[in-house]
């Protein structure tokens, strides 16, 4: 079972110190793929013109826009980050690069525009987002006391960048890993194979924390990415059991894996189930007909499974 965490301090528009070198300010959107809504994170010392990053801006929203700027107040914006394009993440940026004196955004190669097969998601892309710098693996921001490596993560999105704050060994997440739910991975954009191999390369690096753009902080890094990871795999093996049972589609699935959850998220559901299935396909064990999309027919390669 993953261990999530769901509770903690917060109140909408204000200013948390969290750790010596972070604050949050959480925006006003909440939601069930936004948890209690999109935390703002600002990097660097709360000092008179002290030099700061911000981590994911949020979405379009005057209010948290306003709060940002009350919590920067009387320090320098240096560099704008955006972990991915979903609009709960990237609008507010070019706003508030604006508003602060043209601070550069930084973010990696939007993706291809792209819908999802279930129709619109509060997760779609923010079409408008263009960042000024394109960051690639292993490239360094440097700013006043504090240093972020900007760390490749697709899955959730194909262009999900994290960002590890150096001096905390610390890791900010995006929606790549959360410790209120699980992350979902929507094709076409979202790639299963992807996310499995960006969650070994975070466990692999061994943060003390990681900070998710929704919910709290996660402290217990290793037990709860193990958890997250064998919750994945406990995932596949039973699309795995469904196939072999006789269930050929994944609207037929959906209700027996997630009936617990809530049916709000149940066309999330289906496209985690197909990221699943697309990933078997890739690696031989499950085939599509006609091809791999949510209303394909799908079987076990092997039916002795």
């Amino acid at each position: 079972m993953i261990p999530y965490l769901r509770q903690f301090d917060f109140t909408y528009g204000r200013r948390d110190q969290v750790s010596p070198l972070i604050q949050r300010v959480i925006a006003d959107n909440p939601g069930p793929f936004t948890f209690t809504g999109t935390g703002t994170y600002i990097v660097g010392r709360n000092l008179p013109g002290a030099e700061v990053a911000v981590i994911d801006p949020g979405p379009a929203d005057d209010a948290h826009l306003s709060a940002l700027l009350r919590a920067i107040e009387g320090r320098v914006v240096s560099h704008i980050l955006v972990t991915h394009t979903h609009r709960d993440h990237a609008p507010l940026a070019r706003p508030l690069a604006v508003a602060v004196g043209g601070a550069p955004i930084l973010a990696a190669q939007p993706p291809e525009r792209t819908e999802h097969a279930s129709g619109a998601l509060d997760e779609d892309d923010d079409a408008d987002f263009h960042p000024d710098e394109i960051l690639t693996e292993s490239e360094w921001i440097e700013g006043d006391g504090w240093t972020l490596e900007a760390m490749p993560t697709p899955g959730h999105a194909s262009n999900h960048m994290a960002f590890v704050l150096r001096q905390e060994n610390a890791l900010f997440s995006g929606d790549h890993i959360m410790g209120w739910s699980t992350t979902v991975v929507a094709p076409p954009d979202g790639d299963m194979t992807d996310y499995m191999n960006s969650l070994e390369a975070v466990l692999a690096r061994g943060f003390s924390t990681i900070w998710p753009t929704h919910g709290p902080a996660i402290t217990q890094v290793a037990p709860f990415l193990k958890a997250y990871r064998d919750h994945r795999l406990e995932r596949e093996a039973q699309i795995m059991a469904r196939l072999a049972s006789g269930d050929q589609l994944i609207a037929d699935m959906v209700p027996v894996l997630y009936a617990a959850v809530d049916q709000r998220l149940w066309p999330a559901a289906s496209l985690s189930v197909l990221a699943h299935l697309i990933k078997l396909e890739k690696d031989g064990r499950a085939r599509a007909s006609p091809r791999p999309e949510l209303a394909a027919t799908w079987r076990l390669t092997d039916p002795a499974f």
